[in-house]
């Protein structure tokens, strides 16, 4: 039997590195820089995140921010924006050394996301 997305991304500690990186990514990213140095609280920013790979990559840890249609409703998020972040996410997956598979998986969750982040 394989292995859910979640152990092949290394649990909760794997994630946990992944979303570093993609955080350090989007803050040296001039498309969507603008849009992180304003936040607060990266720290908040990081859990969250961790959490929601975790919980949409078959982990037991629970959610506990927005659904994203609320999280990114009013910024108005362009095409070129969202691809820069996609862009960002998949280079912390090649940085922490997660396969063709397990990137091909990660981009599909993200993309059935899709709907609720572009321009709502």
């Amino acid at each position: 039997m394989d292995s859910s997305l979640y152990a092949r991304l290394g649990g909760s500690k794997g994630i946990a590195t992944i979303i570093e990186d993609v955080v350090a990514n989007h803050l040296n990213n001039p498309v969507v820089a603008p849009r992180f140095v304003k936040v607060a609280d990266l720290g908040k920013l990081k859990r969250l995140a961790s959490e929601f790979f975790c919980a949409g990559s078959g982990g037991a840890e629970g959610y506990s921010g927005r659904d994203m249609r609320t999280t990114h409703s009013g910024m108005n998020i362009s095409q070129q924006e969202y691809l820069s972040v996609m862009d960002d996410i998949v280079q912390a997956l090649d940085k922490n050394g997660i396969g063709a598979r397990e990137k091909g998986e990660v981009i599909a969750i993200l993309h059935s996301l899709k709907g609720d982040i572009l321009r709502v």
